[in-house]
């Protein structure tokens, strides 16, 4: 885990953010992104955590304009993203996705140069393409890069097919990218590869990073800040070493206590996140909350505000935060 010198303005934010989708069959809108404060600051890494089905995916492709908002806005450098075609064109320079599955994202019939250069061609660069993909390829970690110009993506490794993905987006050279699940289908070995280019683009390029992962390992091992969501919400963000060594809400603390290293009995949370259709009343993660289940929260005072008091959303940025009744009767660290 590393950390960001540059405590200047966010350089993206989501305020407020709310994503619907209509619900199937006469069911109620499903709120996928349920009120949501983001921010990524120049040069940070910022994990994005939570099971799947939380609204992380939607979050980020909201973020990246690929689903637009139906209320709160996404702003870049100040600037209210707009989602008129040229407008988004000239979004997409400056902000590039990494997707999560390299077989997938790469054309079978494309060479790695293909692949590199569909970027620079899209956006009419003008300049020396050649130079611009064998410099991309170098700074992803394949070297020399013309060894790669005329390669297919069956004849390469996966962790070398995932540089391929990054290598085609630093070659626009962006000042963020959205790295979903960026690992996820590596093997072990390799991941540590990935993520510690990651880094080192951060350190060569001053590059930010939204890191959409399921995996709070990968999270302490890559970023600065994490925000871990669950049912559309941010329930639990701060600096990575304080989120993770103290976490204060009861899901965080769940899903940390999966992991090999952590100390004490796993907590199984007791059935699947609700429908995000029908979001319950008061905490959204009381129906499955260990603490609530185990009458900690009965002898704290607050059980009844479990069950029906909303809480707040959190700030984009700052301290650590958590939007739990039982966690704001306790001491803070």
């Amino acid at each position: 885990m590393t950390t960001t010198t540059d405590n200047g303005a966010p350089l993206l934010s989501a305020e407020g953010l709310h994503v619907t989708f209509p619900g199937r069959n006469g069911a109620p809108p499903a709120r996928a992104v349920d009120g949501v404060d983001l921010d990524v600051r120049p040069g940070e890494i910022v994990a994005l955590v939570g099971e799947s089905g939380c609204g992380k995916t939607t979050l980020a492709r909201s973020l990246l304009g690929l689903v637009r908002p139906t209320g709160g806005r996404v702003t870049f450098a100040g600037t209210p993203l707009a989602y008129g075609a040229r407008a988004l064109k000239a979004y997409r320079r400056r902000v590039q996705l990494v997707l999560q599955d390299p077989t997938g994202s790469l054309n079978p019939r494309h060479t790695v140069y293909d692949a590199v250069a569909e970027g620079l061609r899209i956006h009419g660069y003008d300049g020396d393409e050649r130079a611009a993909v064998a410099g991309a390829l170098s700074r992803a970690g394949l070297r020399p890069p013309e060894r790669f110009f005329l390669r297919y993506p069956h004849e390469l490794s996966g962790g070398q097919r995932q540089r391929v993905v990054i290598a085609g987006a630093l070659v626009l050279e962006p000042e963020l990218i959205v790295a979903d699940e960026p690992v996820a289908s590596l093997d072990a070995s390799v991941r540590g590869e990935i993520l510690a280019l990651l880094l080192r683009l951060r350190e060569e390029l001053g590059l930010s990073a939204l890191v959409v992962t399921h995996d709070l390992g990968l999270a302490w091992n890559i970023a600065d800040r994490v925000a871990v969501m669950y049912l559309g919400r941010i329930v639990e963000t701060g600096p990575v070493e304080e989120v993770l060594t103290s976490p204060r809400h009861p899901y965080t603390q769940a899903l940390l206590s999966v992991l090999p290293e952590a100390p004490g009995e796993p907590v199984v949370l007791t059935g699947e996140p609700p429908d995000p259709s029908r979001v319950p009343g008061g905490c959204r993660f009381h129906v499955r909350c260990q603490v609530l289940a185990g009458g900690e929260a009965a002898r704290a005072g607050v059980e009844e505000a479990c069950r029906t008091v909303d809480l707040p959303v959190l700030p984009g940025t700052g301290g650590t935060a958590a939007a739990c009744h039982w966690a704001a009767t306790r001491t803070t660290v």
